[in-house]
């Protein structure tokens, strides 16, 4: 019968190949998008692969929901063209199992019949659309094109949210090693208090989101405020942190609050401290003994109630021995300090964190989660991960859109080390950087100012640095 139904049915009205003869002579800029057609009729299977591989960059076909499956498991597809009555399983059998798959992924379904109830099923399984055959191919593309764009709208919208929302939100911070549980139950017991907390960790250990945990867990009624030192010109710093007056500076148009003054009630969150220069060091410091501030340009002092946590990816106590940090400061915000291990020390949370990632990309980005193997997972555990959990929530990322698997990106990144990366791909960050400043002053003829100038610091950052490592290179020397 079903046989019967699809030559009757025709799949696609005739006129529609005068369509194709029309325009096959233009050339298309192909859209990156993935289709899989699902259809016993080989006609029509064709026909639809010719069409849409004008327009879109992959199309694939299958004859069965059974061999559909085979092709989903080795590619992510944008969107499924599939028939209603297949041999085998039914489309809509096929997407009900992969409703239960946490399946992200547009249908378009088709069918020679106009049975109502088999429509209301597929859409309410989350089906986007369903044509009838026989169809004008200027119906099916229309129809994929209102799916492109829509997917197209969910990835922008992705990508403009992505900066201001929380990766994860504090509340459902992921992990079960021990040393994360230690941690959580340390944010729990400082959180209440008004005390100024230190954060230290490597970049991508978390360090934001473990301050925005200790200010949801404080019940303090104002907003968390989050700034980064390091990314604040030192001409603007204190404007920033305090405010100022209308003419206080060249360009003070109007009068504007600072960021101390948005955070009253709240949480002054101070990221990569280790990076503010030391006169603002000195005025931070009266702020925290007198709990007011004074904007630019101002003589009167204004009360704030403000809880200070501070972060660093380096130790201020080697800073403030370089004399790059104040010492009456570094004891002042060395009240209690959490240490956020990094990632290769509690592998344990691998796992779960990245299941986690998965879930919430796929969601965002309307793309299908990824099916993990044991191969990923060993691939994933023996991965040193210098980036810790930002790296590995990138590599999450990238998996979804470009369709790889883990084990196949890391693979590639280690045997293509010395050639793609430029260096050993064990380095830890601090040696990449070393190679890099010095690779960069060599091509400025050994010009301390202008290499300071090409890698966007100030030359006075430049020769802390190489003083740092000729210290560590004769205490090296001592010790032999």
């Amino acid at each position: 019968m079903h046989s019967a139904r699809a030559k009757k049915a025709g799949g696609i009205n005739g006129d529609d190949h005068s369509l194709l003869t029309e325009k096959g002579n233009k050339e298309k800029t192909k859209t990156t998008y993935s289709i899989l057609v699902v259809d016993d009729e080989v006609g029509i299977r064709d026909f639809l692969q010719r069409s849409l591989q004008k327009t879109y960059s992959h199309v694939d076909v299958a004859c069965s929901a059974e061999e559909a499956e085979e092709l989903r498991q080795q590619h992510h597809f944008d969107l499924l063209i599939v028939d209603i009555c297949l041999p085998g399983s039914s489309g809509v059998d096929w997407l009900k199992q992969l409703v239960e798959q946490d399946w992200m992924s547009d249908v378009i379904f088709m069918t020679a019949f106009a049975d109502v109830d088999k429509a209301i099923d597929a859409l309410r399984l989350g089906a986007s659309d369903f044509i009838l055959k026989p169809f004008r191919l200027e119906q099916m593309t229309s129809t994929v094109k209102r799916c492109v764009e829509k997917r197209r709208l969910m990835r922008e919208n992705f990508v403009l949210q992505r900066r201001i929302d929380n990766l994860y939100s504090p509340e459902g911070m992921i992990g079960q090693s021990a040393l994360f549980l230690q941690l959580c139950k340390m944010i729990s017991r400082l959180a209440p208090t008004p005390s100024v907390v230190l954060i230290e960790g490597e970049t991508g250990t978390g360090k934001e989101l473990v301050a925005s945990a200790i200010h949801k867990e404080s019940g303090r009624k104002g907003p968390f405020v989050p700034v980064n030192c390091g990314a604040i010109s030192s001409e603007l710093i204190e404007s920033e942190l305090f405010g100022h007056l209308k003419g206080a500076f060249t360009g003070a148009q109007r009068a504007r609050d600072g960021l101390f003054s948005y955070a009253d009630g709240g949480t002054l969150f101070l990221d990569e401290i280790s990076e503010m220069p030391l006169l603002l060091q000195a005025k931070l410091l009266r702020v925290l003994e007198e709990k007011s501030i004074r904007p630019v340009g101002s003589e009167k002092e204004i009360s704030v109630d403000v809880r200070i946590v501070a972060a660093t990816n380096r130790s201020l106590e080697q800073a403030k021995a370089e004399g790059m940090f104040r010492e009456d400061l570094f004891y002042r915000l060395n009240v209690v300090k959490l240490a956020i291990p990094p990632l290769r020390d509690r592998r344990e949370d691998i796992i779960p964190l990245v299941q986690h990632f998965s879930k919430m990309l796929a969601r965002q980005l309307g793309m299908q989660a990824i099916p993990f193997d044991q191969a990923d997972w060993l691939e994933m555990e023996a991965h040193d991960w210098p980036g810790n959990i930002r790296e590995l929530k990138n590599l999450v990322e990238r998996c979804l859109l470009l369709g790889l698997f883990p084990k196949d990106i890391l693979k590639a990144g280690g045997d293509q080390a010395e050639s793609s990366l430029g260096y050993p791909a064990h380095w830890d960050l601090e040696a990449i950087e070393k190679d890099h400043i010095k690779k960069v002053l060599a091509l400025m003829a050994g010009n301390k100012t202008q290499a300071a100038e090409k890698l966007g610091v100030s030359r006075k950052t430049l020769t802390r640095k190489f003083q740092f490592w000729e210290e560590l290179e004769h205490k090296g020397r001592e010790s032999v």
